[in-house]
C-alpha cells in the first residue's frame, strides 16, 4: 500500500501521555507508508522543541519527517538557529508558514509573511530543504480579496518554496478554480489538498470557524440532524470525504495531505477507501 504522495499531519504533543498516545498513532499510521508526516509548530514558535522532539523520532523510526516553521514573532537569529538545529539532524523537508502570534504578542518580528520566510530560508541553507507552505482555496480569512490571496502565493513560490499543502476544504470545486488560476500566473509546484476527516461536529464548525473553510450547508445540516449520535457522524464524514478525496485524484491532484489530529482511526479508514 504504497502511496507516495499521501502525507500524514501530526501536532506535538504537550504530556507524556500525550507522546506515548501518538507513538502508537504513528506506529499504526506508518503501515499505510505515507510519503512523510508533517508535525505542526505552535504560535509563536510555543511548541518549537515539541515540534523537533517529535521530527527527530520519527526520523528516528526511519520515516521521512517534516518540521513545520512560522515565522511571526520571530528573528532573523532565531529563525537562523532554528534552521542550523534542523540541518543538524539532517531534516530536508521543511513546512513554512506566517503562522499566528501568540495571545498577548504585540509585534509580529522581523518577517511578516511566508515569502520572507522562504527567501530566508533558502538564503541561509541554499537548497538543502523541500519547502512546502500553504495554499487557500477558500481564500486565506485575513486577505483582502481572492487577488491579493493568490499573488500572495505566487509571491512564496517565487521566493522558493517547492510545493504547497492546502488549508482543508469540503468544495472540489474551490481546489479546481484555485489550481487553474496559478496556472494562469505560471505557477506550476504540485498543490496538495489537505484532508479533515469529521468525526465531531462541535470540533469541525470550531475549526472551520476559525480558519475560514466552508462547510456545504447540507454537510452541516446534515452533521447537526445527527445530534451525539458519534457512529452516524463518522459513518457520514467517512462517505462525503472520502468522495471528495475520489473527485480530487481523479481530478488531477498529485497527492493528499491528512489532518490527522493525532488519531489513526479516521484517516485509515479514508486511505482504505481511497487506494
Amino acid at each position: 500500500m504504497d502511496n507516495p504522495n499521501f502525507s500524514i499531519e501530526f501536532f506535538p504533543p504537550k504530556t507524556a501521555e500525550g507522546a506515548e498516545k501518538l507513538r502508537v498513532t504513528r506506529a499504526k499510521l506508518s503501515e499505510l507508508k505515507p510519503k512523510y508526516f508533517s508535525v505542526t509548530f505552535g504560535a509563536g514558535g510555543s511548541t518549537q522543541r515539541g515540534t523537533l522532539d517529535t521530527v527527530v523520532e520519527i526520523l528516528a523510526a526511519g520515516e521521512d519527517a517534516a518540521p513545520h516553521l512560522s515565522c511571526v514573532g520571530g528573528t532573523r537569529e532565531s529563525i537562523r538557529d532554528i534552521l542550523a538545529e534542523f540541518k543538524s539532524h539532517n531534516i530536508k523537508r521543511i513546512v513554512a508558514l506566517r503562522g499566528d502570534l501568540p495571545s498577548g504578542y504585540g509585534a509580529a518580528g522581523e518577517f511578516r509573511y511566508a515569502n520572507e520566510l522562504v527567501e530566508f530560508i533558502r538564503q541561509e541553507t541554499g537548497d538543502w530543504f523541500h519547502i512546502e507552505v500553504a495554499a487557500y482555496p477558500e481564500v486565506h480569512p485575513q486577505a483582502r480579496s481572492p487577488q491579493d490571496d493568490l499573488l500572495a502565493f505566487e509571491r512564496k513560490v517565487k521566493a522558493g518554496a517547492n510545493a504547497a499543502i492546502t488549508q482543508y476544504f469540503y468544495n472540489a470545486d474551490a481546489y479546481f478554480n484555485f489550481v487553474e488560476q496559478t496556472h494562469k500566473l505560471g505557477i506550476n509546484v504540485p498543490i496538495v489538498p489537505g484532508i479533515m476527516p469529521i468525526t465531531n461536529y462541535t470540533q469541525l464548525m470550531r475549526f472551520s470557524d476559525m480558519c475560514g473553510a466552508e462547510i456545504p450547508r447540507w454537510v452541516r445540516l446534515k452533521l447537526a440532524s445527527f445530534g451525539d449520535d458519534t457512529a452516524s457522524i463518522k459513518a457520514f464524514g467517512l462517505d462525503v470525504v472520502a468522495a471528495l478525496g475520489e473527485r480530487l485524484l481523479k481530478g488531477g491532484a498529485p497527492g493528499l495531505h491528512f489532518y490527522s489530529m493525532n488519531q489513526a482511526a479516521a484517516t485509515t479508514a479514508l486511505w482504505q477507501r481511497l487506494v
